[in-house]
């Protein structure tokens, strides 16, 4: 591994425990995208004919989707970051003529995948409001470590119990996600901070306002970004025409393609391009209607997007999603900060990159000077 990067791998069912030497001597690399909704993960190790993970863990189950939960802590510069905390999914063995050129890959997914197990379609919740579902729900995954962090929706929504018992839609996944759609909410879940912890989010698609070590290109000595791919779009805004029904009264309201959790970071943002009308507000009610329409603003789309890679070490750190960066040394167009919305670690022996996707909704940065 390289100097300042150490890479920690635990396996097992249930609790993972660090895996032997010689599983560590077999690897090859690690890939973990962080997105949006899911985080997912990719581990490769090389096989010869003697390998014990051949001989004995591969028929002993160490490696069988479903039961096998994985954790993966990179620790940059002695400060550990747990990256992936998981289950696999899915086992590939690829044999070769060639010796040492057998590979044995395992990719899963994070610890939401369990909750996407069995639906529960006969499951009714007569009189309880939305939060108090969401928590019954989350309670039986306690003991996989994920600690619920759910913020209601606003306004909130309790049918009459003579009107109306919520049923539960697919399985547990499906309709915590259901849920969050509904009022423009996400759902994920994050790992860490600790080995064995995951958070679970439910609320709006807010961005933590603390700005991470700057991505510098172009700047000699300060550059820490191998490349970058500036693009602006302009057909990514629109105004949604929604109509609510309210006392036999149809009232129109527009919803402007504009997030009024996230700060703006650009002075110059692009005219909307679309004018679209919502086909359902009249079926529902005024608490659901309203949700909806915070929703829409809760997921305003950015114009503005930034992909490209960097070298971790050179950086200084990982880079984490979910988070604001500043970015300099592009021009005064596209420097300024970004919201962070999905990386993707690659470790191999002697390498540890990552690659990114920023967005913000406007040209030209609204602050004189980015945190280095």
């Amino acid at each position: 591994m390289l100097k300042g990067v150490h890479l920690t791998l635990l396996i097992g069912p249930g609790v993972p425990v660090p895996v032997p030497q010689s599983v560590m001597d077999a690897l090859v690399s690690v890939s973990v995208n962080s997105g949006k909704e899911k985080t997912g993960f990719q581990v490769t190790f090389a096989l010869s004919k003697n390998s014990p993970l051949l001989q004995y863990m591969l028929p002993a189950g160490y490696f069988d989707p479903m039961t096998t939960r994985v954790i993966i802590i990179a620790t940059v510069n002695s400060l550990p970051n747990v990256i992936m905390d998981g289950i696999v999914t899915r086992q590939e063995l690829s044999p070769s003529n060639e010796p040492g050129q057998s590979t044995l890959t395992i990719t899963g997914e994070d610890l939401s995948v369990v909750m996407d197990v069995v639906e529960m379609n006969y499951m009714r919740y007569p009189a309880m409001p939305e939060m108090a579902r969401l928590y019954v729900i989350m309670a039986k995954y306690a003991a996989f470590g994920i600690t619920p962090i759910l913020l209601p929706p606003i306004p909130p929504s309790v049918p009459p119990p003579t009107n109306k018992i919520p049923t539960h839609r697919g399985t547990d996944l499906y309709y915590m996600r259901w849920m969050a759609r509904k009022c423009g909410y996400t759902f994920y879940i994050d790992p860490g901070p600790l080995p064995g912890q995951s958070i679970a989010y439910f609320g709006p698609d807010v961005r933590i306002p603390v700005p991470q070590s700057a991505l510098s290109i172009n700047m000699d000595a300060h550059t820490n970004v191998e490349q970058m791919t500036f693009s602006l779009d302009g057909l990514s805004k629109k105004i949604i025409i929604y109509t609510i029904h309210v006392e036999g009264e149809d009232i129109t309201i527009p919803a402007p393609n504009l997030s009024v959790l996230r700060p703006p970071m650009g002075l110059r943002l692009p005219a909307p391009s679309k004018i679209e009308y919502a086909d359902d507000g009249a079926n529902k009610s005024m608490a659901e209607g309203l949700q909806e329409i915070l929703g829409m603003t809760f997921n305003a789309s950015n114009s503005v997007t930034v992909s490209g890679t960097l070298d971790v070490l050179r950086y200084g750190g990982i880079l984490r999603n979910r988070l604001m960066v500043g970015v300099r040394g592009a021009g005064l167009t596209y420097d300024g900060l970004y919201y962070v919305d999905s990386v993707t670690h690659s470790i191999k022996r002697g390498e540890y990159k990552q690659t990114f996707q920023l967005s913000r909704d406007g040209l030209i940065t609204n602050t004189p000077k980015v945190f280095v």
